[in-house]
C-alpha cells in the first residue's frame, strides 16, 4: 500500500537517484552510486566510517546543533525551544521520546495549531526500551538531542512535503561534506504515538543519521492500511516529521570507536582517572578493541541473548585475543561508557523536576540512579555522581542546569543512602530465598528488584557465594523500564451516539459561579440521567467532587444524586427521571453549601500546592487531589518526609495568603499562547483537552484547571493542615479543611484535647507534660512487671523439673496453665531450654487453646526437634503450629484432647530414642 508513497517523491529521480531492492535484507533503498547493491544499513553492510569521518570537518554537540538550527531557520524554518524531557503535556507516557511527541495529540491531531509552521528545534528524549544495551554496542544513549524540522499540512494549506523534505535532508548533508553517491535512503514504514506514514531512513558510512516520516495515517479499528500489526487510515493533516540524531552525526563527524567518546570525551576522562585500575583503557590497543566491537555491534539490532557471546567470540577470533582477556578490556569498558552516558540521562531528568520513587516516572529514575551506583562500584569510581553531573554541564552550556544543581545533589545522596539500605537489608533476604528453594529464577528476580530494589548482580553475587549459579537475561533493565514507560491515561466511557445527538451543555457554573438556581430545558432522558442545554451544576472532574441538588418540573421535584460529563455533555443522573418530560423548561438548585465548600477546598489546593513550592523548591509537582465537602487532599513528589517545621510553614504562608484577599482570575486562552507564556507547570493538575484551556491564576501561580474557584483567596477561610503522610516513597500527602470544614476539625481537635485532659484530670495546656510523664511511668512499670516475669520463670522452672517425667535421659516437662499469656508461655519455654536433656510441653487451657514446645541442644542431637513435637500434638487437638528446631508455637480447639496429644508426643519420643 505504501509503495505509491515513495514512487511520488519525484525529487529522487529527477536528481539521479535509482530505486534497488536488497538482496539481503529484501528492501528497497535509493542510492546514485550505480555500482551499489546493498541498502549500507548493517547488518546488510558494516560501518565504514569509524576511523574514517564522513564530514570534512570535526563537530561537538554545540557546533552540530548550531548548523542544523542555523541552516534551516535560514530556509524558513522558526527556531523553538526544548520542550522538557519530562512530558507534563502528556497523559500517555512520562517521558520525551521524540520531537514529534511535542505536539502529540492536539497538534498532529488538528485540534490545536502549531506553535509555528515550519519550525526547526533540537529536542533532547529520553528511550529506555534498550537500556542493557547502553555501553555494549556503542551506539545507543539514554538521552539523545532529535533534531528536527516539521511542517503540518492541512487540506487547506501545505507548507511542504516529500520532495521538498528530501531536497532538505540532502542539502544539508553536501553542506557537511557528503557527497551524493555516499547517501543512501532506505525505504521503511514508521509508526508510533497513534500515528504512521512512509519514512525514508537516510545513511551515510552505514550509519543512519536522519530519519524522514511522512506523518499522514492515523489508528483506526476499520483502517484499511497496516503496518507492524496495526490498522490505519489516511488523515486530513499530513505531517512532515523528522529527526536528524544529533549525536550520531557527532560521531560520524569524528570516526570514534563509539559514539560516546565522540559526545563526552571530558566524562569519559575523568571516570578513567578517578577509578581503579581504569588505566588500561587508555592505550591505542584499547581503542581498536572498542573499534571493531563497535562495528560488530552495528551488524546486530540488538545484543540479547546468544547474540552478545557470539560477538564476543567473534570479536576475539578477529583480535587473536582470549576470551578472558578480551573481557578485561570490555566489560570495565562498557560500564565506563554507560555510567558516562547514564549521569547525562540524570541531569536532564532531575533537571526536569522528576523525583525518583516507586512508581510513574520516578521509577525510571531511580532505574538510572541504581544502575549508575552499581556500575559505579563496580568499576571503582570514587567520585559522587553529581561530580559527572557537572562535568556533563560543561558540554551542555545552552541549557540551564546550574538552578537546580544543588537540589539535584541532595536527590542524589538521599537515593546513595536509601541504596545502601536496600542492598544490607536485601542480602539477607536473599540468603532466606536460598535456604528455601536453592535457586532464583526470572520472575524471583524482577520481585526482588521490584518490591525490594535489589539489583540481580547483587543477588547472583550472593548465590554465588552459596554455590548457586544464576543466569541474568540480557534485557533485565530494557523489560523493567518497558512496563514503566507508558502513562496511566484515564480512559473516560463515551457514547458516540449520545455525542452526536445533543449540542455541547452551556456551563453556567463558569459564569455565574455563585448563582445558587436557574433555568434549562430538556434536552434528553437516558436512564436516570437527564441532559440540558445548560447548567449551574459541575460535574465531577480534576478531582472536585460534583454539585448535588434538586430539578423542579410541573410535575415535581427530584434530587440530582450524581453529574458527570462525557464529551462535552453534561448528564444528571437524577432519583426520579419522570418528573421531566423532553422539551419542558424546568428550574435546577444547586446545594450551594456543599459547592462553596468544593470552592474553598479547591481554590486552597492552588494555594497549597503554590506555598509548598516556595517551602520546598519549584521541582514540587501534584501528583493527585481530591476537594470533597469536608475536607481534601494534595500528594506532592518530593524526595524526603516532610518535617513537623516544613508543614507548619506551609500552613502559615497559605494563611497569610488568605488573609491577603487576592483576586483569584481566571480566563480562556489558546492552548499554545498558555503553553508560550506559562510552561508546562500549567498542567500540575492534568492535561485538559481541547484548543482553549481555562486557565486560573492565584498570586504567582498559574494552573490550567477546570473547577470552581472562589473570588478571592479571603473567601476560602482559614486553612488547617490536618495531617501529612509519606503515601509512598517519592509522593507526599497533604489533607486539609478549609473555611467553616477547618472549624469543624479544629473544634473536634478541641474536644479531644478537653476529654484526655478530663480523663487524667489537668488543664489542656498540661497535657503533654502529663501524657510524657505517664509514658515514663509505664516504661518503668514494664521493666519491673518484666523481671516479675523472668523471676517466676525461674521460680516455675525450678518447680517443674522437679516433677519432669524421666524417658531414657530425657526429661519431659508436661504443665497445663489456666489462662497463660502466649508471651509467658514462651518465656518459661525459652528458660527450660537452658537446662540439660529436657523437653517441655506448656499449654495453656483458657479463652483459647495454647500450646508451646521447647527442646534444648542435647535433645536436638538425638533428632527430636520442637516444630516436629508441635505438629504431633496440634494435628491431635484441631489445630496447627510451626517453628524453629528448639522453641515452637502452635494451638487447637479441642482441649478435651489435650492428653491425648500428650500421650503422642511421649510415643513418638520414645519411637526416636
Amino acid at each position: 500500500m505504501l509503495e505509491k508513497e515513495y514512487l511520488e517523491i519525484t525529487y529522487l529521480k529527477d536528481n539521479g537517484y535509482e530505486r534497488k531492492l536488497c538482496p539481503s535484507c529484501n528492501k528497497y533503498f535509493w542510492t546514485k552510486d550505480t555500482t551499489k547493491e546493498s541498502c549500507g544499513d548493517p547488518p546488510c553492510e558494516p560501518y565504514s566510517f569509524i576511523g574514517s569521518p564522513v564530514f570534512t570537518k570535526n563537530f561537538d554537540l554545540s557546533s552540530m546543533r548550531d548548523e542544523f538550527i542555523s541552516f534551516f531557520e535560514q530556509r524558513g524554518h522558526e527556531k523553538l525551544d526544548p520542550y522538557p524531557v519530562v512530558a507534563r503535556w502528556r497523559d500517555d507516557i512520562y517521558l520525551t521520546i521524540a520531537s514529534i511527541a511535542d505536539f502529540q495529540p492536539f497538534v498532529t491531531s488538528g485540534e490545536v495549531p502549531p506553535p509555528s509552521n515550519p519550525l526547526v528545534i533540537s529536542q533532547p528524549c529520553i528511550r529506555l526500551d534498550d537500556l542493557d544495551s547502553v555501553g555494549k554496542t556503542g551506539r545507543h544513549l539514554t538521552v539523545f538531542e532529535m533534531m528536527a524540522h516539521h511542517a503540518f499540512n492541512n487540506p487547506k494549506k501545505e507548507i511542504y512535503w516529500k520532495n521538498e523534505t528530501v531536497a532538505y535532508c540532502k542539502e544539508f548533508l553536501n553542506s557537511l561534506g557528503v557527497h551524493d553517491e555516499e547517501i543512501i535512503f532506505k525505504e521503511e514504514p514508521w509508526a508510533g504515538g497513534g500515528n504512521a506514514g512512509p519514512c525514508l531512513e537516510t545513511l551515510v558510512g552505514g550509519l543512519e543519521l536522519a530519519t524522514l516520516v511522512f506523518m499522514n495515517l492515523e489508528t483506526a479499528a476499520d483502517g484499511d492500511i497496516e503496518i507492524k500489526g496495526e490498522k490505519y487510515r489516511k488523515m486530513d493533516n499530513y505531517i512532515v516529521d523528522t529527526g536528524y540524531g544529533l549525536e550520531r552525526f557527532v560521531w560520524a563527524s569524528q570516526g570514534t570507536p563509539t559514539v560516546y567518546d565522540a559526545i563526552f570525551p571530558d566524562v569519559i576522562q575523568i571516570i578513567k582517572q578517578e577509578s581503579e585500575g581504569l588505566e588500561i583503557l587508555s592505550t591505542k590497543e584499547v581503542e581498536k578493541v572498542v573499534g571493531e566491537s563497535s562495528k560488530l555491534a552495528g551488524m546486530m539490532s540488538s545484543l540479547k541473548g546468544k547474540k552478545l557471546e557470539n560477538l564476543r567470540i567473534t570479536l576475539s577470533e578477529r583480535l587473536g585475543m582470549e576470551i578472558s582477556e578480551l573481557l578485561a578490556i570490555i566489560d570495565p569498558m562498557e560500564k565506563m561508557y554507560a555510567l558516562a552516558d547514564h549521569s547525562r540521562c540524570l541531569l536532564f531528568m532531575l533537571n526536569d523536576g522528576l523525583i525518583p520513587s516507586n512508581a510513574g516516572a520516578g521509577y525510571l529514575a531511580r532505574l538510572v540512579i541504581r544502575r549508575s551506583i552499581r556500575m559505579a562500584e563496580e568499576i571503582g569510581f570514587k567520585l559522587p555522581l553529581i561530580e559527572l553531573l557537572k562535568a556533563h554541564m560543561n558540554a551542555l552550556k545552552e541549557f540551564s542546569f546550574e538552578k537546580r544543581l544543588t537540589l539535584m545533589d541532595k536527590i542524589l545522596k538521599s537515593e546513595e543512602e536509601k541504596y545502601s539500605v536496600t542492598i544490607s537489608r536485601g542480602i539477607k533476604m536473599v540468603e532466606r530465598l536460598l535456604k528455601k528453594q536453592k535457586t532464583i529464577s526470572e520472575n524471583n528476580l524482577v520481585e526482588l528488584y521490584e518490591s525490594h530494589g535489589l539489583p540481580p548482580e547483587v543477588v547472583k553475587n550472593v548465590a554465588m557465594k552459596t554455590g548457586v549459579e544464576i543466569e541474568i537475561p540480557d534485557t533485565f533493565y530494557s523489560k523493567l523500564a518497558q512496563q514503566h514507560i507508558k502513562g496511566e491515561r484515564e480512559e473516560q466511557e463515551l457514547d458516540p451516539e449520545l455525542i452526536k445527538q445533543y449540542p455541547p451543555t452551556r456551563k453556567l457554573y463558569y459564569e455565574q459561579p455563585y448563582q445558587k438556581s436557574f433555568e434549562a430545558m430538556v434536552l434528553g432522558v437516558r436512564g436516570n440521567n437527564i441532559i440540558l442545554d445548560r447548567t449551574l451544576f459541575y460535574p465531577e472532574g480534576g478531582g472536585q467532587m460534583y454539585d448535588t441538588g434538586y430539578i423542579q418540573s410541573e410535575r415535581g421535584s427530584t434530587r440530582v444524586i450524581e453529574v458527570h460529563e462525557m464529551g462535552d455533555i453534561i448528564l444528571h443522573r437524577v432519583e426520579d427521571p419522570s418528573m421531566v418530560s423532553i422539551g419542558e423548561v424546568i428550574k435546577g438548585e444547586i446545594d450551594f453549601d456543599r459547592r462553596k465548600r468544593h470552592m474553598q477546598h479547591h481554590t486552597a489546593t492552588h494555594i497549597i500546592l503554590y506555598a509548598t513550592k516556595r517551602v520546598l523548591g519549584d521541582h514540587i509537582w501534584q501528583a493527585g487531589a481530591r476537594k470533597e465537602e469536608d475536607k481534601a487532599r494534595l500528594d506532592i513528589t518530593h524526595y524526603r518526609k516532610l518535617s513537623r517545621e516544613e508543614v507548619r510553614k506551609i500552613e502559615e504562608i497559605v494563611n497569610e495568603i488568605v488573609r491577603a484577599n487576592i483576586k483569584v482570575e481566571w480566563k480562556w486562552m489558546d492552548r499554545i499562547e498558555a503553553e508560550k507564556k506559562y510552561g508546562f507547570t500549567l498542567y500540575q493538575g492534568g492535561v485538559p483537552p481541547g484548543k482553549q484551556i481555562r486557565v486560573v491564576q492565584i498570586d504567582r501561580d498559574v494552573q490550567a484547571c477546570g473547577g470552581t474557584h472562589c473570588s478571592y483567596t479571603g473567601e476560602v477561610g482559614v486553612i488547617k493542615i490536618l495531617r501529612a503522610d509519606r503515601i509512598q516513597d517519592g509522593v507526599d500527602r497533604l489533607e486539609f479543611a478549609a473555611g467553616s470544614a477547618a472549624l469543624k476539625h479544629i473544634q473536634k481537635r478541641d474536644e479531644i484535647l478537653e476529654e484526655s485532659a478530663k480523663i487524667l484530670r489537668v488543664d489542656v495546656e498540661k497535657l503533654p507534660d502529663t501524657v510524657k510523664r505517664f509514658f515514663e511511668e509505664w516504661k518503668d512499670q514494664k521493666k519491673q512487671i518484666e523481671k516479675m516475669v523472668n523471676k517466676l520463670a525461674r521460680l516455675q522452672v525450678k518447680e517443674l523439673i522437679k516433677r519432669a517425667e524421666k524417658i531414657d535421659k530425657i526429661r519431659l516437662v508436661t504443665e497445663q496453665f489456666s489462662d497463660m499469656d502466649q508471651q509467658e508461655l514462651i518465656k518459661i519455654g525459652e528458660k527450660l531450654k537452658d537446662e540439660k536433656n529436657v523437653i517441655a510441653i506448656l499449654i495453656s487451657n483458657g479463652k483459647s487453646l495454647r500450646v508451646v514446645i521447647s527442646v534444648n541442644d542435647e535433645v536436638i542431637q538425638r533428632g527430636i526437634y520442637a516444630n516436629t513435637l508441635i505438629r504431633v500434638m496440634c494435628s491431635t487437638i484441631g489445630g496447627g503450629g510451626g517453628g524453629k528446631r528448639d522453641l515452637a508455637q502452635g494451638g487447637g480447639t479441642s482441649p478435651e484432647k489435650v492428653e491425648e496429644g500428650i500421650e503422642k508426643v511421649i510415643e513418638y519420643i520414645q519411637e526416636k530414642i
